[in-house]
């Protein structure tokens, strides 16, 4: 369990012990973006819970975090799996966001505003009252799994609810846990995600000065990034373009690279020049994860097994790394998807010029 506190509410509560309320919160999304679930409870007192149509998994962080923080008085501490939440607080992102007017690192709007705002508005009116800790999801933590249960819950039955004690006639936990435990194919190690552009937005499907000069920046990206996590490893597709890319600056910073690959035998569609690099690249790689044993049989069941490595890759990360023109929707939509997985200031954009 990871603890963050301000020190003056440490001090309280080493003047005044028992006077700290912990209060459990969590979230939940049915298909993320689709029907969600925020819920917070108090171990032996008070709990609620509420619905949103249509919402994200990070939304619904935020949005139970700001429903404890607004409706129970007094020093809190609010305990959440959702490192999107504890981080903003721990590692101070609100304070870069306020300086820039509202924009994330990358000059660009912040996500969730309406949520985060009333949130850091009512932590920063009394900065002695709120802190932050974090918990490990699915850990068989009593608390944490009462308040997944709750709004799971929510999520799924678009009510909520709201009592005091343990809630009567909750049904299953979310069914997707997260987390590196969650599957024992996941890596060791700070896992940053490499994605982005394919050919021919790279400049063509042979070596050209875009996709060296992408690969340059990635390079210095993996370079200062395992400066500060010494345990870094690459988790990568390994597909054509940007995922290859981070794979070849991974080995030139001596940095371990794991493929993440939706199905076998992914090379054999691609154009025959491209087959040797992609062979030599996985073989080189430091691990391998094969999430479909069967090759699909159509594009529209490729399709769907590339999103579903994507998803997989957002949920086990812990920081991404993507090459961006800003424009590619393909692209764009698993930059949000990353950003809703990881918090946005852990999902790095690199913009793609032409």
């Amino acid at each position: 369990m990871s603890f963050w506190l301000p020190e003056a509410v440490r001090g309280s509560i080493a003047r005044k012990s028992g006077v700290v309320t912990r209060v459990y919160t969590d979230g939940a999304c049915v298909g993320n973006p689709g029907p969600g679930g925020w819920a917070w409870a108090v171990s032996g007192g008070r709990y609620a819970s509420g619905a949103d149509a249509g919402t994200t998994n990070q939304r619904m962080e935020v949005r139970a975090a700001l429903e404890a923080v607004t409706s129970l008085e007094g020093p809190l501490e609010v305990v959440s799996d959702s490192t999107y939440v504890v981080n903003c607080f721990r590692d101070r992102w609100w304070e870069g966001w306020l300086a820039r007017g509202w924009l994330n690192k990358a000059k660009k709007p912040v996500a969730n505003r309406d949520l985060w705002e009333p949130l850091i508005d009512a932590v920063r009116s009394d900065p002695q009252r709120v802190g932050f800790t974090w918990v490990k999801g699915h850990s068989a933590d009593r608390m944490n799994d009462l308040v997944d249960r709750l709004a799971v819950e929510a999520a799924r039955s678009q009510r909520g609810r709201s009592g005091e004690g343990m809630p009567e006639g909750l049904g299953a936990p979310d069914l997707v846990p997260v987390g590196p435990d969650s599957d024992p194919r996941v890596p060791e190690g700070h896992r940053l995600v490499v994605a982005g552009h394919r050919p021919p937005a790279l400049g063509g499907y042979e070596e050209n000065t875009v996709s060296e000069g992408v690969r340059e920046q990635l390079r210095r990206i993996l370079a200062a990034k395992r400066v500060v996590n010494p345990d870094l490893v690459v988790l990568t597709g390994l597909g054509l373009g940007t995922e290859q890319l981070g794979a070849e600056a991974a080995v030139a910073v001596d940095v371990g690279y794991v493929a993440v690959l939706a199905f076998p035998s992914q090379e054999q569609v691609w154009p025959a020049s491209t087959r040797e690099r992609y062979r030599r690249l996985l073989e080189g790689a430091t691990g391998q994860v094969l999430l479909q044993a069967k090759a699909p049989e159509s594009k529209q069941s490729a399709g769907m097994a590339l999103r579903r490595r994507d998803a997989w890759l957002a949920r086990h990360a812990h920081e991404a790394v993507v090459v961006w023109d800003g424009e590619d929707a393909a692209v764009g939509s698993q930059v949000r998807s990353l950003r809703d997985h990881l918090g946005e200031e852990d999902v790095w954009v690199v913009e793609l010029h032409g």
